[in-house]
């Protein structure tokens, strides 16, 4: 197997079990503790509440590990990932260019695994300290996704990025696979078990990519001298070999990085609507048990990965026909996934009481998202190899809070108060909100290698003077 293919498996995996740890409470809980009511839920589209008793009976009973927390404790479990997830995104980029990508993803991950086999005791000792573990595990994973796009970066040539980077969607299977996977768990063992199970998965993982990864094609000892040939000689011109001074003035005031900042909060925001709001606002308008909410919830995650391919090996065989810039064929790719994916949200909210319809928008708007990975997951790459990790850490801090203001905005709508109206007002305005940074890419954005990805070396006065002397007197 060739290492590049053999590192596109093994970062596929590490990305599905982050993902697996991210959200492994959020399926747990249920069986934790019992969400409260201070009312009478209405179903939105109908005026009572037995559709949303279907699953009541014995094997619903409340069981003695569950938990009497308040709702704002539980809001706060629930929450308590984000709240420093953004604090080491940038950090991240840095340290991975100082210790290699190997070490800061893998140890990072290795972190969340641990913290999540030390959940059940955590939880049964006391709230505050599940939540301290959780703001720690968000903490430490915030490296995670600057580290792998240094990791890239020093891989793969600029013509296979797209389809490379498709590894990043390992998240999204992480996510279809822990939904069935923590319920079958809960059904049959009880949700410590749904914290040990994952934890242990990510273990074995880290083991496996310890053994078998490597920062640079240089330092693998078992790459083929053709495919070590390859991978070096397309990126001569574009990665350095040495750790280059940061251009923070030139990054700063460059404006397609500005714009390739606006495009990851946009997707930011899209991502964070769909995985955290589609499921309430879909119980409220139908009334749905939990296992259908979590097939749902599922399988647009395997579309999207599907989509993903797809689309990347298209605009990777784009590029290499030489006929369309690098640009041209990310306006394409961005375009997808953030305009159609808005008008694809507007239509899933204005589709009233369909249950057809909403659920065919929340496909299609799930799996378009999967453009991504060929538009703006490969803009900073396209932008500055050498600096992918630093750039990705500002994406990182851009793209993470979304998912923390977006709660708040839904609620200034809703107001205690769920009506249909109240939803079409949010995702109206999530629609504009993604769409806008996808327009302003499409006039005003670039992924063309950036002159400062390559900064000049400072000469020295003294060395200068001396060459030139030489050259007059030749």
């Amino acid at each position: 197997m060739r290492a590049t293919v053999s590192l596109w498996f093994l970062v596929f995996a590490g990305f599905a079990c982050n993902y697996m740890i991210r959200i492994n409470l959020n399926i747990a809980i249920v069986d934790m503790t019992t969400a409260k009511s201070k009312g009478r839920s209405i179903l939105m589209c109908g005026n009572s509440t037995d559709s949303l008793n279907l699953t009541v009976g014995k094997d619903s009973v409340v069981k003695k590990t569950d938990f009497e927390w308040k709702d704002s404790e539980r809001a706060s479990v629930l929450g308590s990932f984000y709240w420093l997830h953004w604090a080491l995104q940038l950090p991240g980029g840095l340290l991975a260019r100082q210790f290699g990508a190997k070490r800061i993803f893998g140890l990072s991950n290795l972190f969340m695994f641990v913290m999540s086999l030390l959940m059940p005791v955590l939880a049964r000792w006391d709230i505050k300290g599940l939540i301290v573990a959780r703001v720690l595990q968000g903490f430490v994973g915030g490296m995670a996704w600057p580290s792998v796009h240094h990791l890239t970066a020093h891989w793969v040539p600029p013509n296979k990025r797209s389809k490379f980077i498709t590894a990043y969607l390992g998240s999204s299977i992480g996510v279809a696979i822990t939904f069935p996977l923590c319920g079958f768990i809960l059904e049959r063992w009880g949700w410590p078990y749904v914290f040990y199970v994952t934890g242990a998965i990510g273990m074995m993982w880290f083991l496996a990519w310890w053994l078998f990864v490597y920062d640079t094609p240089s330092q693998h000892p078992y790459i083929s001298e053709v495919e070590l040939v390859h991978i070096t000689s397309s990126l001569t011109d574009v990665v350095s070999s040495t750790k280059l001074p940061i251009p923070w003035k030139a990054v700063l005031t460059c404006m397609p990085f500005w714009i390739a900042l606006s495009i990851q909060w946009s997707t930011g925001w899209a991502l964070h609507t769909l995985m955290t709001q589609t499921p309430t606002y879909l119980v409220l308008m139908f009334g749905w048990n939990p296992e259908k909410i979590g097939l749902w919830s599922g399988i647009p995650h395997f579309t999207r990965f599907v989509f993903s391919l797809v689309l990347s090996f298209a605009i990777d065989t784009l590029m290499a026909t030489g006929k369309y810039s690098r640009t041209c064929v990310r306006k394409i790719s961005t375009t997808i996934c953030t305009v159609v994916q808005a008008l694809l949200i507007v239509a899933l909210v204005y589709s009233g009481c369909d249950p057809f319809l909403v659920n065919g928008f929340l496909l299609l708007a799930m799996t378009v998202s999967g453009a991504s990975t060929s538009g703006p997951l490969s803009i900073m790459v396209d932008l500055s190899p050498n600096f992918a990790s630093v750039l990705q850490g500002f994406s990182g801090i851009t793209g993470v809070i979304p998912g923390m203001i977006s709660p708040f905005v839904l609620s200034y709508f809703t107001n205690d108060n769920n009506t249909l109206e109240s939803w079409q007002h949010f995702f109206a305005l999530s629609g504009v909100i993604i769409a806008i940074p996808g327009l302003l890419y499409n006039f005003f954005g670039s992924s063309e290698l950036q002159p400062w990805n390559n900064p000049i070396p400072a000469v020295d006065p003294e060395t200068a003077a001396s060459n030139g002397n030489s050259t007059a007197r030749k």
